[in-house]
């Protein structure tokens, strides 16, 4: 039974604090489906929401009752985010993920409401089955919605076109949607962004923006919207540590802020180099036997990296 084996030696829990909480990620490694583990790229988005929530358009006065559907949402932490900032969340994922998915739902909206912390601006959270591209699934949850967001739901060229049809079937006019995602594939992170940028007006989010832990030079996020209904642009006197630039876009040194988000092919080198910086300096902190969670997770992620060429004969 599914049952059985959530509790079972198979599972673990990942401890995150998100606005002030510690909820808890239970998650299942070994399982035959990818989106039963938690991946880096989920911290990396709600911590980034964390950060830019106190002004513009990541406040809970401006996202309060905001609908917004999350895809691919595997343990759910990138929905848990949102929810936290009074934004009605519909989670979604295929069958076989839903069990994991509920359990999370459940447990830590009842941390979060029974908390001693303030849960005044959480909206909530509910979960669904959503298989990309059936019509019967993305009716059941009825859209459109204000916001679709995933993380690491782009992982293989034939899931492409998919998620796109299944975009437009749940946008409106207004949807803003919020993607992110580890780069582990070079030619599907080109075509992904090739059709965003035919479809839609992008824009890539500068590290600079982003958690000053909670990043990586491999770990991408960007908001988009509809071409025919442009993204807010960041007015005069808003604060530049809650507003993403446009693409593209330059400083008032000169600069170009996308210049460290490495999304275009002529930026590949660049964005391979700071990698290996970012891995070095990862690599010294297991020397000194001082790596943190979040240091740990990437430890991982570039023993992933280093390992997946070996073939073991």
């Amino acid at each position: 039974m599914e049952e059985d084996r959530l509790n079972s030696p198979h599972t673990s829990a990942i401890s995150l604090e998100i606005f002030g909480h510690q909820l808890q990620f239970s998650q299942d490694p070994n399982s035959k489906h990818l989106g039963t583990t938690v991946w880096d790229a989920s911290m990396v988005f709600v911590k980034f929401l964390e950060r830019n929530c106190r002004k513009g358009r990541f406040c809970p006065a401006k996202l309060k009752g905001k609908r917004v559907i999350e895809l691919g949402a595997g343990c759910g932490v990138a929905g848990f985010g949102m929810a936290m900032l009074g934004c009605d969340v519909v989670t979604t994922d295929q069958i076989e993920v839903l069990p994991l998915l509920m359990r999370n739902v459940d447990r830590n909206t009842s941390r979060i409401l029974q908390s001693h912390l303030d849960s005044s601006s959480f909206g909530s959270m509910k979960a669904a089955e959503l298989d990309w591209g059936n019509e019967e699934h993305i009716k059941a949850v009825e859209p459109p919605f204000d916001f679709i967001i995933g993380t690491d739901v782009v992982y293989a060229e034939h899931l492409l076109d998919p998620l796109l049809q299944t975009i437009f079937s749940l946008s409106g006019p207004k949807t803003t949607i919020l993607l992110g995602y580890e780069i582990r594939n070079m030619v599907v992170h080109e075509q992904m962004l090739q059709m965003w940028k035919s479809n839609f007006e992008v824009k890539t989010v500068p590290r600079a923006k982003m958690d000053n832990k909670y990043q990586h030079p491999s770990i991408h996020l960007y908001i988009m919207g509809s071409k025919a209904q442009p993204l807010e642009v960041e007015k005069e006197g808003q604060h530049h540590d809650e507003e993403v630039p446009e693409v593209g876009s330059t400083d008032k040194h000169g600069n170009d802020e996308d210049s460290e988000s490495c999304s275009g092919v002529d930026e590949l080198e660049d964005c391979s180099s700071k990698e290996v910086l970012e891995d070095r300096k990862i690599g010294a902190g297991l020397e000194g036997g001082k790596l943190d969670d979040w240091e740990a997770r990437r430890c991982g992620a570039m023993a992933a990296r280093l390992l997946r060429d070996i073939k073991i004969t």
